[in-house]
């Protein structure tokens, strides 16, 4: 029974080759939010069973020896196996729980930085112009006590023309409207605790940015312009860029399926085969936890003689 708790840490490994497939061919606003609930369910659920599965080493443990003879009905199959899969999670546990402290604290780091950077920059409508040589343009969020603010460098600025501006703005603003930067942390943390979720975090950021690049279309009527103001942008972006991966910027993600995709026609699919099978997938590891737990509680009740053993 030990394999229930098992499989929601293999599935994980599926949802990458899904999430490619829908973010090709579902409509960019209803991707973001398929992917990505489905990054934060197999998320949940894997560090779940890692927990559940630590259960037998830590009831070794002299704090909680006591406790002991709750699993001994429990018969999830050898000592010595049992002992191993809970010493490999007690190791998972503890690698994804330095992993996401190290991240957040660098990641938070980062943006302080860049927050400090236009702290004292007078901003109109919002707008912020960054003194900076290198083009970049991104979404600036402003939490609780600060405003949103759309951050666009002179050097971005000297690269576009007049109408560019106004589509890479129209951008950066269907960031900040959408909350698109919530999707970006819920995704990147996901994959701090799960090397597969680490390799779908991509397909959130171009969810994300295909959403954005169809609502700037849609602003300026002109897709043709959009993807020039999209491929423009990218050409003339430094690769040291001023912006973390938690702030969504015009030049994040694949640019050329990006211009690629604003210069055919709008997409109108709502749902393909791969959204389907990426809900089967989350069933499937919702199940077995919900067996795993299920069974889990049966034997506990039989080591406390509240049931007889079936």
């Amino acid at each position: 029974m030990i394999v229930l708790l098992l499989v929601p840490l293999v599935v994980p490994w599926c949802l990458p080759f899904l999430a490619r497939r829908t973010v090709q061919r579902v409509r960019p606003e209803r991707a973001l939010w398929t992917i990505t609930a489905a990054t934060v369910a197999l998320a949940v659920g894997s560090v779940a069973c890692l927990g559940v599965l630590l259960l037998p080493l830590a009831l070794t443990l002299a704090p909680l020896a006591s406790l002991a003879h709750l699993v001994h009905p429990l018969q999830a199959g050898p000592r010595a196996l049992v002992l191993g899969v809970s010493a490999l999670s007690a190791g998972a546990l503890t690698w994804t729980g330095c992993t996401i402290l190290r991240h957040t604290v660098a990641e938070a780091a980062r943006l302080r930085t860049v927050r400090r950077s236009v702290a004292g920059l007078p901003d109109a409508g919002g707008l912020c112009v960054l003194d900076d040589p290198r083009p970049d343009a991104f979404a600036l969020p402003g939490g609780a006590r600060r405003t949103d603010r759309i951050v666009v460098t002179t050097g971005m600025l000297r690269a576009l023309g007049p109408l560019e501006r106004e589509a890479l703005l129209a951008h950066e603003r269907a960031h900040l409207a959408a909350r698109h930067h919530r999707f970006l942390a819920v995704a990147h943390l996901a994959g701090w605790c799960h090397p597969a979720l680490a390799a779908v975090t991509p397909y959130v950021t171009l969810a994300a940015e295909r959403a954005a690049d169809e609502t700037a279309a849609r602003h300026c009527g002109n897709r043709r312009l959009t993807a020039q103001a999209v491929g423009r942008a990218a050409l003339a972006t430094s690769h040291a860029r001023t912006h973390t991966g938690l702030t969504a910027g015009a030049t994040d993600g694949p640019v050329p399926l990006r211009v690629k995709a604003l210069l055919t026609r709008a997409p109108a699919r709502t749902m393909v085969p791969a959204v389907l099978a990426m809900a089967l997938l989350c069933s499937t590891a919702g199940l077995s936890s919900l067996a795993g737990a299920v069974w889990l509680h049966h034997g506990v009740e039989v080591a406390q003689g509240e049931e007889p053993p079936g």
